[in-house]
């Protein structure tokens, strides 16, 4: 179970590399399971202790020259103090394995959301190019980007024309132009 718990964080953790606000949830659901690891330990601790404590009880009765209470009556409350054990056992581990089932739909209804938005973007993301025709005006001008510009928007603006300008430049991404770059304009004004 550990196992599958720490597959699914290390999923989680490749799914979130490639978005910022899922890191957060994912800390935190991180942050989750290692409280109930260590809810775990703590109530494995309780558990050995009232283990140890009944083994003592049972010495201590066995041990015993003169007692007051009779066999019958040490042994049904021995058995007593091991039903009120294993259901405490019992009802941690059900409280616990239910707080787990919990976190793990919450953190796979994230994972399917984050997946289906990396899908979404992947189908909705511009077909990038290749291949780059030479068939330009070879004259032309140097035009550096400005905040807001596309390559249509420029072709506009100095009367080339916007494939030419992909073609001049080798844009693999026309959409990915940045303010600063210098691009070649065939036959530019």
């Amino acid at each position: 179970m550990w196992k599958w718990l720490f597959s699914a964080g290390a999923l989680l953790a490749s799914a979130s590399a490639q978005t910022a606000p899922i890191t957060v949830e994912l800390a935190n659901l991180r942050e989750d399971v290692r409280g109930l690891i260590q809810r775990v330990g703590e109530l494995s601790l309780r558990v050995e202790q009232l283990e140890r404590e009944n083994a003592d009880l049972r010495q201590r009765a066995s041990a015993a020259d003169q007692s007051y209470a009779t066999v019958a009556q040490l042994r049904e409350a021995v058995a007593d103090l091991n039903r009120t054990i294993r259901s405490a056992t019992a009802t941690a581990k059900s409280e616990t394995l239910q707080h787990v089932a919990g976190q793990m739909e919450k953190l796979a209804k994230q994972t399917n959301t984050a997946l289906d938005s990396l899908a979404r973007a992947q189908a909705t993301r511009a077909t990038v190019q290749t291949s780059f025709s030479d068939d330009y005006a070879k004259e032309g001008i140097s035009y550096t980007v400005q905040k807001g510009d596309t390559v249509a928007e420029i072709a506009k603006k100095t009367g080339a024309k916007q494939q030419d300008i992909i073609n001049a430049n080798r844009l693999a991404d026309p959409s990915r132009i940045m303010v600063g770059q210098t691009l070649f304009i065939p036959g530019g004004k």
